[in-house]
């Protein structure tokens, strides 16, 4: 029987979490404001068979489809909101779970750390996937488990303030975070993001 890890709704995918998701995913490309759910089991191979029934159900399109050494994860994506939700439907009832049966989210780390020195920046943006960093700026970094819930935080950090996505990991034992810009836009976008995996 499967394990639940994640079961994320997104209403609307923000711009630039959508951006950095679509520069690594293989499958089909999410637009601005799509509708977005995202899927994480184990063990990772189930997510094959679940993949099937999501597609089948409704007019959604896969982007992420990735099975690693532990989980796998599955994002589908549409402009309507209600076939990804009837085919999250499906997913769950192939399962014979509730989106309540996920692993709630847990915060391992949060930190917003301050005027960013240029030599942290620089080692930061040779790793990062999104925006860089820039000297001066405020860095908000995120550690939780589950992994995708990564995503979730990133989304709502956007909605909340006027930030840059520097990169965020949604895929492994953890997902991480890291986001950038004035303190007061930082500490606004770190406190939607806990929030968002804490409600």
């Amino acid at each position: 029987m499967a394990t639940l890890r994640s079961f994320i709704f997104l209403d609307q995918l923000q711009p630039q979490t959508m951006c950095y998701l679509g520069s690594w995913i293989k499958g089909s490309l999410p637009r601005r404001n799509m509708a977005a759910q995202i899927i994480e089991v184990a063990p990772g191979l189930d997510i094959e068979a679940l993949t099937d029934i999501a597609l089948k159900e409704a007019d959604v399109q896969g982007g992420i489809l990735v099975v690693e050494r532990q989980f796998g994860y599955l994002e589908i994506h549409s402009r309507d909101i209600a076939a990804v939700k009837a085919a999250a439907e499906a997913v769950l009832a192939a399962l014979g779970k509730s989106s309540s049966d996920a692993m709630p989210p847990k915060i391992l780390a949060s930190k917003v750390i301050t005027r960013i020195d240029p030599n942290h920046a620089f080692l930061i943006n040779r790793n990062k996937g999104g925006s860089m960093i820039l000297a001066g700026e405020t860095l908000f970094v995120l550690e939780t488990e589950p992994a995708a819930y990564a995503i979730l935080a990133s989304n709502a950090a956007e909605k909340a303030a006027s930030i840059k996505i520097v990169d965020y990991r949604m895929i492994g034992a953890t997902g991480r975070l890291y986001l950038s810009g004035t303190e007061s836009e930082v500490k606004a976008a770190a406190s939607a993001a806990e929030q968002a995996l804490t409600s």
